[in-house]
């Protein structure tokens, strides 16, 4: 309705719109937002599927890694009781046994008894070692000082028997004038370093060397284990820390070994707030590096 100034209707005004057209553009707006609406939910749930994926990877391999772990250790708990079970069984079959067959059968048996117990022991020293590295406070395994230089000597002095026995010159260099001091456990320390020694003995040919060289870098402890060895296989490097993992099984059951060796000397330098790093080429020998923080305050 028009007015005029004085307020008089004068005219009408009708205004239309095409409503199917109208209509159309509501369908058109529903339809973005529908699929607008859809594209968000399956990116929130692909978002959410992948960072779950993501979130659960750890839990995943450490499951995995309990799983093997369990099951190597069984296998390795296995073998020898079952040969003892196998020695036993053998001689109950037998009517009558001599002493020399009953001292035979006595031997076997305390050699996989022996086998046993170095297995226990070496599995009670890793899960001491898990729960050092689960404490917060690095202070839990501060028990004295110790003097590299002495502790390598000592070990030096304790392998030259077996040394000789193969065989094998063993050789120290000691690069550094000033005492090395670290706060930590003279035992496993000890341990670990021994480990390393006793694998570059073993695994070290007859007329071949081993080295033990101690340098400082920085604030870091170097001692390097250097052998003449068979070396080991590129593909292997990264998994010779890995528990029961053996490089050659046959060559490792043959000398008794139960792979944890390397695996104990690994959580030792990390208790310690070291590490261990190897180098090695096949047929040429094997590098083990062993690098602990010093005690500045000595």
């Amino acid at each position: 309705m028009l007015h005029t100034k004085d307020f008089q209707v004068w005219g009408y005004l009708q205004v239309g719109s095409n409503f199917p057209e109208y209509q159309l553009y509501l369908v058109r707006l529903r339809i973005v937002f529908l699929v607008g609406l859809l594209t968000v939910i399956i990116v929130l749930i692909i978002m959410s599927w992948w960072l779950a994926g993501r979130a659960m990877q750890p839990i995943r391999q450490s499951y995995q890694l309990l799983q093997q772990f369990t099951a190597d250790a069984a296998h390795e708990l296995r073998t020898p009781l079952a040969a003892i079970r196998a020695t036993v069984e053998s001689n109950l079959m037998i009517p009558k046994i001599t002493d020399i067959e009953a001292r035979e059968t006595l031997k076997i048996i305390g050699r996989q008894n022996l086998r046993l117990s170095n297995l226990v022991a070496d599995l009670l020293m890793l899960c001491r070692m898990d729960r050092q590295l689960s404490y917060t406070n690095s202070t839990a395994i501060i028990l004295e000082t110790v003097s590299i230089p002495n502790l390598i000597q000592d070990i030096a002095e304790d392998f030259t028997s077996l040394a000789m026995k193969s065989q094998i010159q063993l050789l120290t260099k000691i690069l550094v004038s000033e005492p090395l001091i670290i706060n930590g456990n003279y035992d496993q320390l000890y341990r670990m370093i021994s480990n390393l020694v006793a694998n570059a003995i073993q695994y070290t040919p007859a007329k071949g060397q081993v080295k033990l060289i101690l340098a400082r870098h920085v604030k870091y402890a170097l001692l390097k284990i250097e052998d003449t060895g068979i070396g080991i296989p590129s593909d292997d490097l990264n998994k010779v820390f890995e528990r029961f993992y053996r490089v050659k099984s046959d060559r490792a059951r043959h000398t008794g070994g139960s792979g944890l060796g390397l695996s104990i000397a690994q959580a030792i330098a990390h208790a310690h707030q070291g590490k261990i790093q190897v180098e090695s080429k096949l047929g040429k020998g094997t590098t083990f590096t062993i690098s602990l923080p010093v005690n500045t305050g000595i």
